[in-house]
C-alpha cells in the first residue's frame, strides 16, 4: 500500500511540475546607421550627419503556455535600451527605454519588433542656449521603434546573427514646445545570444481555436495631462477628455468601439487670446469656443490583459480650427480587473502630437 501512495505523490508532483511555465530568454545587440528623415521642412538645419547607436534587448521566449501566445505565432516580449548620437551639434545624444514585443514569420527568420517607452535628450530646447532644437522642447520624450530583422540564431553554439531595417521616432506630444520631434531611418547589424538551452526548450504548444465574443459593453473614459500650445512661452496647461463608448468584442483577439469625446483643452484658450491679439490675418476674433466634441470609431487588438488601441475622430462640435477637424488616438490599455482598465495614448492629427493621454475607465 505505502509503494501505490509513493508511486501516485510521484505522478501527481511530475503532473504539478509540467505545469511550471518554462521562461527561455534571450539577448541581442544591433549596432545602426542611418539618416533621419525630413518630415517637416523647419528640421533642416538639424539634418547634417548620419545618426548612429546600439539597441540592446533583453527576451522572453513564448511557446503556447497561455492561450494567447498560439494565436500570435508565439511571439517574444520584453526590454530594450537604445543609445542614439544624432550627428548634430543641437540635437546631441538620446536614450531610451522601451517594452518590446517580437512577432515572427518565415519559420521564425523574419522578426518585427514593435517598441515604446521613454528617453531623454541630451541638448532641449533653450531659448537661450540652444534655440536651434526645434525638434524636443523637452529633456523628456516619449519614443517608439519599429525593426524589421532578418534572423539566424545559433550559427556559433548559442550566437547568431540579425541584419535588416529601424525606425526611431522621438516626440514629447507637446508636453512642451517647441516639438517638431524626429525620425531616423537606420540600417542595422547584430549579434543574438540564447541564454536557455535549445534542448531543453519546450515544445510548441499548438493553437486551440476557439470561438469567443461578448456582449455590448458600456465604457466610461477619464484621460488627462499637461500640453502647450505650439507658441512657445505661453505655458502648460492640464487637459481633461471625459469619453463615453459602446465596445463589442467579437474574437479572442479583436474589440470594435464607437463613442464620443469631450476635449476640455485650457491650451487653446491661450492661443486663441493670443492670435486674437498677435495674428490679425488669422481673423480670429478671441470669443471662440476652446471647447471640442468629437466622434469617434475605434478597434482594440488583445494580448492577454493588455491591449493596442486605434481610434479614429472627428470633431462634430468644433468653433476653433486647429489642425484639422480629423483626429488619432493609438496607444496601449491593461485591463486591471475585467471591469477596470488604465491607459496611455497619443491623441494626435495625422503627424502633428496634441498630447499624451493618461486614462482610467470603467467598462461595467
Amino acid at each position: 500500500m505505502k509503494y501505490k501512495l509513493l508511486f501516485l505523490l510521484v505522478c501527481s508532483f511530475s503532473a504539478f511540475s509540467q505545469e511550471v511555465e518554462q521562461k527561455p530568454y534571450s539577448l541581442d545587440a544591433n549596432f545602426f546607421y542611418g539618416t533621419i528623415l525630413q518630415h517637416n521642412k523647419d528640421l533642416a538645419h538639424l539634418i547634417t550627419g548620419h545618426p548612429t547607436g546600439v539597441i540592446l534587448s533583453y527576451n522572453r521566449r513564448t511557446y503556447g503556455f497561455n492561450d494567447w501566445e498560439a494565436r500570435y505565432n508565439y511571439p517574444d516580449y520584453g526590454f530594450s535600451f537604445i543609445a542614439q548620437d544624432q550627428k548634430n551639434e543641437f540635437l546631441g545624444e538620446n536614450y531610451g527605454l522601451y517594452g518590446h514585443f517580437n512577432f515572427y514569420a518565415l519559420n521564425r527568420k523574419l522578426m518585427l519588433r514593435i517598441g515604446q517607452g521613454v528617453a531623454v535628450t541630451t541638448k532641449p530646447f533653450d531659448i537661450d542656449k540652444n534655440f536651434r532644437n526645434n525638434a524636443y522642447g523637452s529633456t523628456l520624450l516619449s519614443s517608439t521603434y519599429i525593426m524589421l530583422n532578418y534572423k539566424q540564431p545559433n550559427i556559433i553554439d548559442k550566437i547568431g546573427l540579425q541584419t535588416g531595417i529601424s525606425l526611431i521616432h522621438y516626440s514629447n506630444a507637446n508636453v512642451k514646445s517647441p516639438n517638431a520631434s524626429t525620425n531616423s531611418f537606420t540600417f542595422n547589424l547584430g549579434l543574438n545570444y540564447q541564454l536557455s538551452d535549445e534542448d531543453a526548450f519546450p515544445g510548441y504548444i499548438p493553437k486551440v481555436k476557439t470561438r469567443y465574443s461578448e456582449p455590448i459593453k458600456w465604457n466610461l473614459v477619464l484621460r488627462s495631462g499637461i500640453n502647450e500650445s505650439d507658441y512657445i512661452g505661453l505655458g502648460q496647461q492640464p487637459f481633461l477628455v471625459v469619453s463615453t463608448f459602446l465596445d463589442k468584442r467579437v474574437t479572442h483577439k479583436s474589440s470594435f468601439q464607437l463613442g464620443a469625446d469631450l476635449f476640455l483643452s485650457p491650451f487653446l484658450k491661450d492661443q486663441i487670446e493670443f492670435e486674437s491679439i498677435a495674428f490679425k490675418r488669422f481673423n480670429v476674433s478671441g470669443d471662440e469656443d476652446w471647447k471640442r466634441v468629437g466622434v469617434f470609431a475605434g478597434h482594440e487588438l488583445h494580448f492577454n490583459k493588455n491591449a493596442f488601441v486605434s481610434q479614429i475622430g472627428y470633431y462634430a462640435y468644433y468653433d476653433y480650427d486647429f489642425e484639422g477637424r480629423v483626429y488619432l488616438r493609438n496607444g496601449l490599455k491593461r485591463y486591471f480587473t475585467p471591469k477596470i482598465f488604465g491607459s496611455i495614448t497619443l491623441k494626435s492629427h495625422f503627424a502633428k502630437a496634441e498630447a499624451v493621454e493618461f486614462g482610467i475607465g470603467i467598462r461595467p
